[in-house]
C-alpha cells in the first residue's frame, strides 16, 4: 500500500498499469473509496496508467477532525502526484472528486492536462449540506447511509445488484464520522462557479440520465456553459457511473482523452457527407426528427449509419438513388423489416424517387422471389402510406 503524508495526515493511493502509458488520476465521490472504480478500471488500463486516490477521510486515508476545503483536498492530490512521480496528468473525478479536480486545475494548473467532470457541480445547496453534516456529527454516518445509496444508484440497478448496494451502504456506515463531515464541509463551502471560466484545459462533462443529485439541468449545463470549450456526454444510470455504467464511461473517457485529431476530423467529414445523402434521400424534416430523438443509447449507432450507410453506400456513384431505393424496398420486404420499408416508401413517394406503378412492380417481383405472404404484407404497408399521403394532400 502506498501512502503520502501531508500535514500529519496519511493519504492512501494506488498506481497501476504500464508505465509507458499516460497517467489518468481517478478521484472519488464523498462516501466512497478507490473501490468506486473497480468495475471501470479493466476498461481503462489498456489505455492509461491509473492513479487512484482515497481522499482524506475516506478508505485507507486518515480522517482528521475539522472542516476540509477543496483547496486542501486539491493540495493532497498534488502531493500524491509528487510522490507517485507524476508531473502532469488528466484528472477524472466523480461528484466531490470532480469538484476537487476543478480546484486542482485552478490552483495547480501545471499539474492538469485535461479534466473529466463526472456527475458533479460547481454549485450545491449549502443549507442541505449543513443539515447532512450536522446529522453525521450528531448521529454518525449510519444515519445517512440509506439515503446516500438511494441517490448513488438508480432503483433498478440497486434491485438487480443488491450486493453492490449493500457494500456501498456498509462502506458509508463504517466511514469515520469526521471524514464524511469534513469532506461534506468542502462541498458546503466550495466557491467554484465564479472561477471555472479560467479553466484552460480540455474538459469533458459527463452527466447521468437518472442522477438526482447533479443532473445536467441545474448542474452539468452550468459547467458546460462556464468552462471554455467544454464538451458534454450523457450516460445511463444515476450518480455513480463508474459502478452503474462502466462501459459507457470508459468509452467516453478514452474517446475524449486519447482522441486523434486527424481521425476525429475524418470521422466528422464522413458524418457530414452522410448527412447530405441522408437528407437528399429521406428529406430534411425526417432527418431533423431522427437527430432530435438521439439518446445516449442510440447516438453512436446513428453516427455510424450516417457515416457508413449514408456516406459510403448511398454516396457510391455506381447506382442512382432511384435504383438504390427500389433495391431497399425489395430487401426490406423480403426480410419483413416493415418500419424501414415504410420509411423508404414514404420518402420515395414524397421525394419523387419512384412512382406508385414502380412500387407495385417491385412488390410483384418480391412475391415471386421472396414469397406471396411477404408481398401481401408489403402491399398492405404501402397502401397505409399512400392513404396517409392522400389524406395529408
Amino acid at each position: 500500500m502506498a501512502f503520502t503524508t501531508r500535514g500529519g495526515t496519511r493519504l492512501h493511493w494506488r498506481l497501476e498499469g504500464a508505465d509507458d502509458r499516460p497517467v489518468l488520476v481517478l478521484l472519488n465521490s464523498i462516501g466512497t473509496d478507490i473501490g468506486l472504480w473497480d468495475r471501470t478500471v479493466p476498461l481503462l488500463l489498456p489505455a492509461f496508467r491509473l492513479l487512484r486516490i482515497d481522499a482524506r477521510g475516506h478508505g485507507g486515508s486518515d480522517a482528521p477532525d475539522g472542516d476540509y476545503s477543496l483547496a486542501m483536498l486539491a493540495a493532497d492530490v498534488a502531493a500524491i502526484m509528487d510522490d507517485a512521480g507524476v508531473g502532469t496528468a488528466a484528472v477524472a473525478g466523480v461528484s466531490l472528486g470532480g469538484m476537487v479536480a476543478m480546484q486542482l486545475a485552478l490552483d495547480h494548473p501545471e499539474r492538469v492536462s485535461a479534466l473529466a467532470l463526472i456527475c458533479t457541480s460547481a454549485t450545491m445547496d449549502p443549507a442541505a449540506w449543513r443539515t447532512r453534516i450536522d446529522t453525521v456529527r450528531t448521529q454518525g454516518t449510519g444515519a445517512i447511509a440509506e439515503m446516500a445509496v438511494g441517490r448513488f444508484l438508480s432503483p433498478d440497478f440497486a434491485a438487480q445488484h443488491p450486493d453492490i448496494a449493500a457494500t456501498l451502504r456498509d462502506g458509508i456506515a463504517r466511514q469515520a464520522d469526521t471524514g464524511y463531515a469534513g469532506a461534506g464541509a468542502a462541498i458546503r463551502d466550495m466557491a467554484l462557479i465564479d472561477r471555472i471560466g479560467s479553466i484552460a484545459v480540455p474538459t469533458l462533462v459527463v452527466t447521468a440520465m437518472r442522477d438526482v443529485s447533479t443532473p445536467y439541468a441545474g448542474h452539468g449545463e452550468h459547467l458546460v456553459a462556464a468552462i471554455p470549450g467544454a464538451r458534454h456526454v450523457g450516460v445511463d444510470g444515476a450518480h455513480l457511473p463508474p459502478i452503474e455504467a462502466p462501459a459507457a464511461l470508459a468509452t467516453a473517457l478514452r474517446r475524449f482523452l486519447t482522441a486523434d485529431d486527424v481521425v476525429e476530423a475524418a470521422s466528422d467529414t464522413l458524418f457530414e457527407a452522410g448527412l447530405v445523402n441522408r437528407r437528399r434521400v429521406l428529406g430534411d424534416a425526417w432527418v431533423e426528427r431522427s437527430l432530435a430523438r438521439r439518446t445516449p443509447l442510440t447516438a453512436d449507432f446513428q453516427a455510424m449509419i450516417t457515416r457508413i450507410a449514408w456516406g459510403e453506400i448511398w454516396g457510391r456513384p455506381g447506382l442512382d438513388d432511384r435504383t438504390r431505393r427500389l433495391i431497399v424496398l425489395a430487401i426490406t420486404c423480403a426480410l419483413g423489416r416493415w418500419e424501414e420499408f415504410a420509411l423508404h416508401v414514404r420518402a420515395g413517394l414524397t421525394q419523387g424517387g419512384f412512382t406508385r406503378d414502380e412500387l407495385k412492380e417491385v412488390l410483384m417481383q418480391a412475391a415471386i422471389y421472396a414469397g406471396v405472404p411477404a408481398a401481401n404484407t408489403g402491399f398492405a404497408e404501402a397502401q397505409k402510406i399512400i392513404d396517409m399521403l392522400e389524406q395529408d394532400a
